[in-house]
C-alpha cells in the first residue's frame, strides 16, 4: 500500500488485524470462573496455585528469548505460533478428563506451560508489527489513536467474555435456557463447565485465522535473520542490552525501588484476584453474576487512572505509596471476613490499587528512564512481576499444605469439598499479614537505597 493511500490508520490491514488479535487473544470466557473451573474439573486449590506458578515462571523464562526469536523468524511467524499454541491449550482444556486426578494434573500442566509460552511469544510482537506498518505507510503519528481504539475494543471484548463466560458456566441458567428453547438436554455442572472453554477455543481459532492474514513489513523482512552469523549477532546484542539495562536499574536507586514497590502490591493482589471465583462462591454470589462483577470491576479502569493522575500532580511518590499500602491492607483485611455480597467491596479496593500502581509505576519510570532503554526497563518490570507472582504461588501452595492437616483435625466431620473450602478460608486470613511483612521488608530496603536521594519526595507532573 502506498504511504499516502491510507486515509485512516485502520485502512492498513496489519493495523486492523493487530486490534482484532488483541481482542481474540485476550477475550477468554473462562476468566470469571478460572479458579472454580479447575476445582470443578477435580483439582485442589494447592494444585491450582502450583499450576499458576508454573505459568508465571514459563513467561519469565521465555520473555526475553521470545524477543530474540522474533528477530530470527519474524514477528508474523511468532504471532501465528502464539495463536496456534492458544488453540492447543484450549483443546487440552476441552478434553481434560474428569475423575482421573493424575492424568488431569498432567493435562492442565501442559495447558499452563503452553499458555505461558503463548503469552511470552505474543508479548510485544503484535505491537511492533502494527507500529512498523504505520511507519511504512507514513502514519506513525497515528499510533496513539490506534492504541486508544485497541484498548476500547479489547475492553468491550473482555466485558462480553466476562459476562457470557460466567453465565454459560451456571448449569441452572443453561438448563433454564434449554427448557425455553425446547431442547431435551440435562445440563449438569460437568457439562456446563466446558462451555466457557468452547467459546474461548472459538476465539483462539479466530486469532489464528487473523494472524495468518498478517504480512511482514519491508523493514522486518530486511531485519529478519537470514544467516546463522547474523542471528548470533542479533541475539548477542539483545542479551548485551538486557545485561546493561539490568545494571542501570541496579545503579539507579529510584528505578529499583519503583519496580520493587510495584511487585509488592502486584504479587499479593494478583494472587487473590486469581482466586476470586472461589472467593465469590463462598460469599454467596451466584456463578452467573461472576462476569457482571468482573465487568464492573474492570470499569474501575475508566475512573481510577484519572484519580491517579490527579494524585501524581499533587502528592509525592512516597505519599502515594503510603496511600496504596493503607488501601491494600484494608482491602486484604476486609476480604478475610467473607461477608456475603458485601465482600465484593474490598475486592474493588484492591482492584483500584492495581490500577493506581500500574499508572504510578509507568508514570514515574518513564520520567526517569532514558528512551534508549525504556522498552527493556519495562520488560524487566514485567519479568520481575511474573517471577514474584510465581514465587507467591509456590508459597501459597506450601501454606495450603501446612493448613490442611490442622483444619482436617479440627473439623473431622467435613467432607472433601467442605474441607477444601475451610482450608481456603483459613489461607486467606494470612494475606494481610503476608502483605504487612513484605511491606516492612520493602520499607527497610527502600530507605537504604534512597538514603542519598530525594527523588521520591518530589512531585512528577503528569
Amino acid at each position: 500500500m502506498n504511504s499516502t493511500a491510507a486515509a485512516s490508520p485502520f485502512a492498513i490491514d496489519n493495523v486492523r488485524r493487530f486490534v482484532a488479535f488483541r481482542v481474540f487473544f485476550n477475550a477468554r470466557f473462562y476468566y470469571p470462573v478460572f479458579t472454580i473451573l479447575f476445582l470443578d474439573l477435580g483439582l485442589t486449590i494447592k494444585d491450582f496455585a502450583l499450576l499458576n506458578a508454573v505459568w508465571a515462571v514459563t513467561i519469565v523464562v521465555l520473555e526475553v528469548p521470545s524477543g530474540a526469536l522474533a528477530d530470527i523468524v519474524g514477528r508474523k511467524a511468532l504471532l501465528v505460533f502464539a495463536a496456534a499454541l492458544m488453540v492447543i491449550e484450549m483443546l487440552l482444556l476441552c478434553v481434560a478428563p474428569l475423575g482421573k486426578p493424575g492424568l488431569l494434573f498432567a493435562v492442565l500442566l501442559a495447558n499452563r506451560i503452553l499458555s505461558g509460552t503463548a503469552e511470552a511469544a505474543a508479548s510485544g510482537a503484535d505491537e511492533a508489527l502494527a507500529y512498523d506498518s504505520l511507519v511504512q505507510n507514513g502514519k506513525s503519528a497515528a499510533w496513539g489513536l490506534v492504541l486508544e481504539k485497541q484498548v476500547r475494543w479489547q475492553s468491550i471484548g473482555f466485558m462480553v467474555a466476562m459476562t457470557c463466560g460466567a453465565a454459560v458456566y451456571d448449569p441452572s441458567l443453561m438448563q433454564a435456557a434449554a427448557d425455553v428453547l425446547g431442547l431435551e438436554w440435562t445440563v449438569s455442572q460437568d457439562v456446563s463447565l466446558r462451555f466457557p472453554v468452547f467459546l474461548t477455543l472459538l476465539m483462539a481459532l479466530m486469532a489464528l485465522a487473523n494472524t495468518l492474514g498478517m504480512r511482514e513489513t519491508a523493514a522486518e523482512e530486511n531485519s529478519t535473520c537470514t544467516t546463522v552469523e547474523r542471528c548470533r549477532r542479533s541475539l548477542a546484542a539483545s542479551l548485551r542490552l538486557t545485561v546493561e539495562t539490568g545494571g542501570w536499574i541496579v545503579h539507579t536507586p529510584f528505578a529499583l525501588v519503583l519496580i520493587a514497590a510495584g511487585l509488592v502490591f502486584d504479587n499479593v493482589i494478583r494472587m487473590l484476584i486469581t482466586l476470586n471465583s472461589q472467593y465469590y462462591r463462598l460469599i454467596a454470589v451466584p456463578e452467573a453474576a461472576f462476569g457482571i462483577i468482573g465487568s464492573a470491576l474492570a470499569a474501575l479502569g475508566l475512573i481510577v487512572p484519572r484519580l491517579a493522575r490527579w494524585l501524581s500532580r499533587r502528592q509525592t511518590p512516597w505519599k502515594n505509596w503510603l496511600l496504596m499500602t493503607a488501601m491494600t491492607f484494608c482491602g486484604l483485611y476486609g476480604v478475610t471476613f467473607f461477608m456475603p455480597w458485601f465482600g465484593i467491596l474490598p475486592v474493588a479496593v484492591l482492584m483500584s490499587v492495581m490500577y493506581m500502581s500500574g499508572f504510578f509505576l509507568s508514570h514515574y519510570l518513564n520520567h526517569i528512564t532514558p528512551s534508549s532503554r525504556r522498552a527493556t526497563v519495562l520488560s524487566f518490570k514485567g519479568l520481575s512481576y511474573n517471577l514474584a507472582y510465581g514465587l507467591a504461588g509456590m508459597l501459597y501452595a506450601i501454606l495450603l499444605s501446612q493448613l490442611r492437616p490442622g483444619v482436617s483435625a479440627s473439623h473431622p466431620q467435613l467432607g472433601a469439598e467442605a474441607l477444601q473450602d475451610a482450608v481456603f478460608i483459613a489461607s486467606i486470613q494470612w494475606f494481610p499479614w503476608y502483605f504487612a511483612g513484605i511491606s516492612v521488608v520493602f520499607l527497610v530496603f527502600a530507605r537504604r537505597r534512597l538514603r542519598h536521594s530525594k527523588t521520591h519526595l518530589k512531585r512528577f507532573q503528569a
